[in-house]
C-alpha cells in the first residue's frame, strides 16, 4: 500500500492551509495550463485519481460531466470532499493507486493532479487507466517534475558566492525519495521524464501534449516571488489519448 501521509494530523493540517487547498483550482499555479489540456466535459464519465478535497470533481460536474468518481487513499481528504460536495453525479471512494482496479471502458476522462509521484509502479497504473478508458478517452495529469524531485537535498542551496542554486543531483538514479514537506519522511518516487513518457507509450497511449510548467508573464507580474520557478520546472503536465 502507498504511504498514507495525508491522514497524519500534522501533515493534513499543513496541507489544508495551502493556497490550492483553500482556493481550490484557482489557487493552483498550473491550473490554467492543465485546463487548456482538458476536453469539453459535457457528458463525459470522469475518474479523478487522487481527488483530495474534490475540487476537480466538483468543477467537472459543473462543466456538465455525466458522472465523476473521485478516488483517494486518505480518509480525511475524502471526508472533506464529501462534506463540500452537493453536485449531482459525483461520488467518492477510497482506493490505493498502487493496487487500483477499474472497470474496462467505463470512463472517457481520467484525471490526476499531483498524485502520481507517490506511486511506485506507474507502469501498472498506466495500464489500468488505459483499459478503463473508452476508445478515444483522454488521460490528463500533473505530477512533480523529475528535475524537481531528483535531488537528495530538496530546496534551494547557496553556492560559493552566496547565490541560490537548485541541486540537480542524481537525476539519472531513479527510485524512492524521502523529503521533509509539511511532515518528515514523505515518500515519493523519482522517474526520469523519458521513463514516464515511455511507460505511457508502452501502455498504449498516444501523447497529445507535454508541458514543463512555467509561470506566465501575467502570473509573474501578480506573484514576483515566483521568478525563482524559472530556474527549473516544478510540474510536468501531460495529455494522452487511448486509441
Amino acid at each position: 500500500m502507498a504511504q498514507n501521509i495525508y491522514d497524519e494530523p500534522g501533515f493534513f493540517a499543513g496541507y489544508s492551509q495551502l493556497g490550492r487547498s483553500v482556493q481550490g483550482l484557482e489557487g493552483a499555479a498550473e491550473w490554467p495550463a492543465v485546463r487548456a489540456m482538458l476536453p469539453d466535459m459535457h457528458g463525459l464519465r470522469v475518474v479523478d485519481l487522487g481527488c483530495g478535497f474534490g475540487w476537480f470533481c466538483r468543477w467537472a460536474a459543473g462543466q456538465g460531466a455525466a458522472s465523476v468518481l473521485g478516488l483517494d487513499l486518505s480518509e480525511k481528504m475524502l471526508a472533506r470532499a464529501r462534506a463540500s460536495t452537493t453536485e449531482a453525479g459525483v461520488a467518492y471512494e477510497r482506493a490505493d493507486l498502487e493496487q487500483l482496479e477499474l472497470q474496462e471502458g467505463a470512463y472517457d476522462l481520467a484525471y490526476s493532479s499531483l498524485a502520481l509521484h507517490y506511486v511506485e509502479d506507474a507502469g501498472r497504473l498506466f495500464g489500468t487507466v488505459h483499459r478503463a478508458l473508452a476508445p478515444g478517452g483522454r488521460f490528463v495529469f500533473s505530477t512533480e517534475h523529475p528535475i524537481y524531485m531528483a535531488p537528495d537535498r530538496p530546496g534551494w542551496e547557496l553556492d560559493g558566492e552566496g547565490r541560490k542554486v537548485w541541486p540537480l543531483n542524481r537525476y539519472l538514479v531513479e527510485g524512492q525519495r524521502r523529503t521533509d514537506w509539511l511532515a518528515p519522511g514523505v515518500v515519493k518516487y523519482h522517474r526520469m521524464l523519458g521513463t514516464t513518457l515511455n511507460l505511457l507509450i508502452e501502455a498504449g497511449f498516444g501523447l497529445r501534449r507535454v508541458e514543463e510548467f512555467c509561470p506566465s508573464p501575467a502570473q509573474l507580474e501578480a506573484h514576483p516571488e515566483w521568478a525563482e520557478e524559472l530556474e527549473r520546472p516544478m510540474f510536468l503536465l501531460v495529455s494522452a489519448t487511448r486509441g
